[in-house]
């Protein structure tokens, strides 16, 4: 059995620092319920285990008309916040859409944000993943894909973001800050996560010793008719085949204003600029809502066994439009 070091952090310095210190082998262990689930399964070894949850990152302030988020607030604690639930109520149901209440109740935001892929290679150390022992292979090209990406993709990697609440941040255009050795940096939410390319280990710009503190959500007016619409295999504790964060404004009948972004598709959280592009200053139709979903799905590359995601995905994206639209 490979022994594990443990420390609780005091503050924030402290945490940082010692993630810093042993750059190579420690982690931050908040809720634990993705990390723990990866060691027990020997994918993720540290060897030193950081808990940070006595520091102070476990409350949600109104800032500017907007949201900060500590990176501790427990998943559960931020779906049920009313100010959640009325200025962002795609955020308050990507989250409950996802895990199980138990689960929600532990996980935090912090780690929802870094929540590493479930594909079945990945997970498996008896199977070649370049993403966790690079230039080993990708078992998913040519093996069993059908819960896997179609958007994102490279020769390397078409694992799929599993995260419902990332969708959502995604779409209220979120900003994450950090901390780390060099100090403070904010980095917009769509440039948080990277694209596998021929570095798939590689999963965020979040660099050794650094740490989420929080995120923010700027005021939104768009954002207050918001819907988030998942479809998966069975109705609970189930990851999305594909899903959609969408956020419109109206001027009588015509779109003003418009975010969408896709779940269970991509190798990131996927925001679609093409999609809100086709939709703003046209009416709010199905017919306009068709096209923009054409347009999200457009560079769509498919695998033998998830091409359906294509066609599903762009339904699902009608869908959650025609709600926010209150046209359903």
């Amino acid at each position: 059995m490979r022994p594990i070091d443990y420390t609780a952090a005091q503050d924030t310095k402290g945490a940082i620092e010692k993630l810093a210190a042993r750059p190579a082998d420690a982690v931050a262990i908040g809720g634990g319920t993705n990390l723990v689930d990866l060691m027990k399964i020997h994918v993720q070894n540290p060897a030193l285990l950081v808990d940070i949850n006595g520091l102070p990152l476990s409350d949600i302030q109104e800032v500017d008309g907007g949201l900060r988020i500590g990176a501790l607030v427990r998943n559960s604690d931020l779906a049920y916040h009313p100010l959640v639930r009325e200025r962002y109520p795609v955020l308050s149901e990507a989250i409950l859409a996802g895990a199980s209440p138990q689960l929600r109740n532990l996980a935090t935001v912090g780690g929802n944000i870094l929540q590493r892929t479930r594909c079945s290679y990945f997970r498996d150390i008896s199977q070649p993943c370049n993403k966790r022992e690079p230039g080993s292979g990708c078992g998913a090209q040519g093996g069993f894909n059908r819960m896997h990406a179609v958007l994102g993709t490279s020769d390397k990697c078409i694992a799929v973001n599993p995260s419902d609440m990332n969708v959502a941040l995604a779409a209220l255009e979120a900003t994450v800050h950090i901390s780390g050795p060099q100090g403070e940096r904010k980095v917009a939410f769509g440039d948080f996560h990277l694209l596998p390319g021929s570095t798939p280990e590689k999963e965020s710009v979040l660099q050794p010793g650094e740490l989420i503190t929080h995120v923010t959500l700027p005021a939104s007016r768009v954002a207050a008719k918001s819907r988030y619409v998942k479809v998966r295999d069975r109705a609970s504790y189930a990851f999305a085949l594909a899903s959609a964060a969408v956020a419109i404004e109206l001027d009588g009948k015509t779109i003003k204003d418009a975010r969408v972004a896709l779940g269970g598709v991509g190798t990131k959280p996927w925001r679609s600029l093409e999609a809100e592009k086709a939709l703003i200053g046209q009416p709010a139709d199905e017919v306009r809502f068709k096209a923009a979903a054409a347009a999200a799905l457009k560079g769509a590359k498919p695998q033998n066994d998830n091409a359906f995601k294509v066609e599903l995905a762009r339904r699902t994206l009608v869908r959650a439009l025609s709600l926010a639209a209150g046209i359903a």
